[in-house]
């Protein structure tokens, strides 16, 4: 997204820097709405899901500002972290090697789950993907890239909702009255987006590897390298 609003011409503002936080909501209600049950019977994974949080939760109230300020619209951070994440995924996907036996999401230990979260910590950063970082994480763990994926995808609902309520709540004040309308307008194309995503992402993977989006990020940065510099 951030990429996107260079490419558009977008001028930097801090309106703009909220939208690209806070249309993900559309995707955390797509997620919300394709776990519910899940979750409504597994209080114990709603823990862990809460505890894999933790670390993101406390690096982005420290980092808040300075993120925001600058590295949220920095178009040469996102590249670099686009050909470096595509680098890790391609060489991590030669490695990996799952635990020989299984385990559903359900079963992930809060151990693996604090883990996780801890990798999630590196998706502060722009251009490294939150669900690429978790997904390495995991799979370090030995845990299945099927499970790992359903995990990212939870852990994405109380990151995305409390990362968007904060940023709300520092600049909402700011905005124009159209200024919601826009975010609206995101929200809804959002939601379309990760329903069709999440739904074909869990498909794919249970017969594909990573390697394909690692090629994917580093071909974007390599367009955008050319393109904006």
């Amino acid at each position: 997204m951030i990429l996107a609003g260079h490419w558009l011409g977008l001028n930097s503002s801090d309106f703009l820097s909220s939208f690209d936080i806070t249309i993900q909501l559309g995707a955390i209600l797509a997620v919300v709405i394709l776990y519910t049950r899940l979750l409504l019977k597994n209080w114990h994974l709603v823990y862990k899901v809460l505890w894999a949080f933790v670390p993101s939760a406390v690096a982005g109230l420290l980092l808040y500002n300075f993120i925001k300020t600058y590295l949220l619209d920095n178009a040469a951070v996102v590249i670099w972290s686009l050909v470096l994440g595509g680098v890790v995924l391609i060489s991590f996907e030669r490695f990996y090697k799952p635990a020989p036996e299984e385990v559903g999401v359900t079963q992930i230990t809060y151990r693996q789950a604090f883990i996780i979260g801890l990798w999630q910590v590196l998706a502060l950063i722009p251009g490294v993907s939150r669900a690429g970082a978790t997904v390495v994480g995991g799979m370090a763990l030995g845990l299945s890239r099927s499970v790992v994926v359903e995990f990212s995808f939870l852990l994405a609902l109380p990151t995305i909702l409390a990362a968007s309520a904060w940023d709300l709540f520092k600049t909402a004040g700011s905005f124009q009255a159209t200024d919601f309308g826009l975010l609206a307008i995101g929200f809804i194309c959002s939601f379309i987006t990760a329903w069709v995503a999440v739904k074909w992402l869990l498909k794919y993977i249970k017969n594909h590897t990573f390697t394909a989006f690692g090629v994917y990020r580093i071909i974007i940065a390599l367009v955008a390298g050319v393109t904006l510099f």
